[in-house]
């Protein structure tokens, strides 16, 4: 009875049968066309049974788990999978607290590559959108701060907040304005350690309701790759800041007795290889121990509210948006996959570049923000030198004290390949945007050679994906697109769908395929377990279009 594989039907192997089933045996599905239908409706539950000594499932009937009472007109119930809700994905008090429908975020992309129109087509369908805010100047983020704030219709979003050690003053004028506009909720991606701008955000207007519990009107969700980072931002705020705060008069003395009993972020997501920032991290084992770590710390500090650790960092697919929710992610982040959406922010010049990636197109290259301290970022190595050219520049800042001191061929191939302008008009260009950006630097750069000299390279790295996000064709060799392997695991789950071409992939598209082949995914698993080894003629699928999604949720 065992191992029975018809026309390339489903096999089992376990014991003959967990129960049985009864129901009307013409309404069963025993072909691959009409299991694959039925196994695809979500709404109703599937039950796998042995009839005629092979395998057919049903979606209606009774069962009963007594094998020593066997019902009449009954038939071996081998495994049985319940109806999946979309909306359960995840940790339901997440979406609540958020006002979400499904546990899916589309995360920050600099210069606002995830645009406003990304938040607000993911806002409209029950989802939350961070608008990049890094690399962007106060008044580029005011703007898109005031197109939110004035829509006719609220929708759920946030804005990024990136650690910015090396422009003294950035994170403060930032946070003011969230905090003048009233953004209640962040993105805080980068971060090498907690700083004072930050909390300032976090416990700004905190206060109890009538009840005694603590209200707490802005919401830290932070983008973190390492242990240490992440239990610094599930520990309360560090009373040095508070203290900080209660001197300057941001917060009262009452408020930082409040904030001493709440985390940084009560929501931490683990970001495994991702696109930009990143430091490279197998999801299988870092989501686990951010679990692990959310779990010791909520006990240790008994949080009114407990902690949560969602998943970004290869969400490229329905195998792995199906594995995150299975390793415990309270919620998913996408990124990259979004950037190839025609609402980011970007141009169709680097659109097509990201959809024609593979898993292996992507490499390593200095971060244009954190140059100096040897900061990495993923981007796409496919169509464009930027990688190659950037790391020749760290190597060049790593062995030369000052752009003095470059030999005459190096410089010239600088200025001719790189640049593309002699480095003194370089230099110019790059001091007049610091004197109204952080005059603090020029004074430093005109002290320190080697400063002066990161700067200039900076001006590289700094326009580069400005270049792409303009769609400069002069420059398209010199292109830096954020990018993770997500991308060509996506590229590649999409081919021969509507989804291959570039044109056609909608922000809103893409992440219901992926919620709602997470769930697929998660209802073939659950036969597997049961013994019930689906063919790929049932369980391959791509890519279908919203209509057919939605009469099967």
């Amino acid at each position: 009875m065992n191992n029975v594989t018809p026309f390339a039907w489903p096999s089992f192997h376990q014991q003959p049968h967990i129960g049985w089933w009864t129901g009307n045996h013409s309404n069963l599905a025993n072909n691959t066309t009409s299991a694959g239908k039925m196994l695809r409706d979500l709404r109703k539950p599937v039950f796998a049974i042995l009839h005629d000594g092979a395998i057919a499932f049903a979606s209606e009937g009774t069962i009963d788990f007594n094998l020593n009472n066997r019902p009449a007109d009954s038939l071996p119930l081998l495994a049985v999978s319940m109806p999946t809700n979309l909306e359960y994905l995840g940790d339901p008090s997440f979406c609540a607290d958020h006002g979400l429908k499904y546990a899916y975020i589309g995360g920050s992309m600099a210069h606002g590559i995830s645009s406003p129109e990304i938040a607000i087509e993911l806002g409209r369908n029950g989802m939350l959108g961070f608008i990049g805010a890094a690399g962007e100047s106060p008044q580029q983020v005011e703007k898109a701060i005031l197109r939110m704030k004035s829509l006719p219709e609220p929708v759920p979003f946030g804005f990024n907040l990136i650690h910015s050690p090396n422009e003294k003053g950035l994170e403060d004028e930032i946070v003011n304005l969230y905090l003048k506009h009233e953004v209640r909720l962040i993105e805080a991606s980068a971060f090498l350690g907690i700083s004072l701008p930050l909390i300032r955000y976090r416990v700004t207007g905190i206060h109890q309701d009538s009840s005694g519990g603590i209200i707490t009107p802005n919401k830290i969700i932070a983008k973190v790759s390492r242990v240490e980072i992440a239990s610094k931002f599930f520990a309360p705020p560090p009373e040095k800041m508070l203290q900080k705060l209660v001197e300057s008069g941001a917060i009262t003395a009452d408020q930082a007795r409040l904030a001493a009993r709440i985390p940084v972020a009560q929501d931490l997501t683990s970001e495994a290889d991702s696109g930009g920032h990143t430091d490279n991290r197998p999801a299988v084992s870092l989501h686990p121990t951010m679990v692990a770590l959310k779990n010791r710390l909520q006990k240790e500090y008994n949080y009114d509210v407990p902690l949560r650790v969602g998943f970004g960092g290869g969400n490229g697919t329905p195998a792995s948006v199906s594995a995150a929710f299975a390793m415990g992610a309270a919620y998913i982040v996408t990124g990259t996959v979004n950037q190839a959406c025609i609402e980011s922010g970007t141009s169709d010049s680097a659109r097509i570049m990201l959809a024609g990636a593979g898993q292996a197109d992507v490499a390593m290259a200095p971060a244009g923000d954190m140059f100096e301290m040897g900061v990495t970022v993923q981007v796409l190595k496919r169509g464009t030198m930027f990688a190659m050219r950037a790391q020749k520049l760290y190597e060049l800042y790593r062995k030369y004290n000052s752009i003095e001191e470059l030999p005459g061929n190096e410089r010239q191939s600088l200025e001719t390949t790189v640049f593309k302008a002699n480095l003194d008009d370089i230099w110019r260009q790059t001091a007049e945007f610091f004197r109204q950006r952080d005059p603090s630097q020029v004074e430093r750069a005109e002290r320190d050679p080697h400063h002066k000299m990161a700067l200039v390279f900076r001006w590289y790295l700094g326009k580069s994906p400005r270049w792409a996000v303009s769609g400069d064709e002069q420059r398209k060799v010199d292109y830096q697109i954020w990018c993770g392997p997500a991308m060509g695991a996506f590229n590649e789950w999409v081919k021969g769908s509507f989804l291959e071409a570039w044109q056609n992939r909608k922000v809103y598209d893409v992440a219901m395929n992926l919620l709602y082949g997470s769930a697929l995914e998660t209802r073939f698993a659950q036969l597997r377990q049961q013994g019930i080894n689906l063919s790929s003629d049932i369980s391959d699928f791509g890519p279908i279009r919203l209509e057919q999604i939605s009469p099967c949720i």
